[in-house]
């Protein structure tokens, strides 16, 4: 049995010695230099990925930001200016596309409103409710351009609050 394992350890150096490698460690040479591409892009792959996550992050936050002001007072609710300023100064280190600031009303009890705003009212004489939405856009343009992939991708981020009374 040693001799037939002395035997192919011999034949497996011949062949080795056939392609140029003397040793087990001009074998190992040759898998690091198989595998370190494989590993870099796995790399690039997971670090553009994380890039985008962030990206999604910081839109989602801007618009929760730009929610948070919005629903303090009726008063802020109005403030679509001021709104968009709160998204816009959470997302300093993407640019970020204006927010688009919309409101709707309900009643406090469930029934129908009547009106127009701001003269909106409920029928059964319940509290008007102002549900305050936030969206926000970015545009995510990848440093290295993936085949198969598109070279930009739309980043969104949606926050819909009730306004406190």
């Amino acid at each position: 049995m040693m001799r037939l394992r002395t035997f192919h350890h011999r034949a497996f150096q011949r062949r080795l010695g056939a392609l140029g490698i003397a040793s087990e460690k001009g074998a190992a040479l040759i898998e690091a230099a198989v595998t370190l591409p494989i590993l870099l892009l796995l790399l690039m792959g997971a670090t553009e990925f994380a890039m985008a996550a962030y990206g999604a992050i910081e839109v989602s936050n801007a618009a929760n930001a730009g929610a948070d002001y919005g629903t303090a007072t009726q008063i802020t609710a109005a403030d679509t200016a001021g709104i968009r300023l709160a998204a816009g100064d959470d997302a300093g280190n993407i640019p970020l596309n204006p927010a688009t600031v919309s409101r709707t009303y309900a009643c406090s009890d469930g029934t129908g409103i009547s009106g127009t705003p701001p003269a909106v009212t409920c029928s059964s004489g319940a509290a008007v409710e102002t549900i305050l939405t936030v969206n926000t856009q970015a545009v995510y343009s990848p440093p290295i351009h993936w085949p198969g992939l598109p070279a930009r991708f739309t980043l969104t981020g949606q926050a819909v609050r009730k306004v406190l009374q």
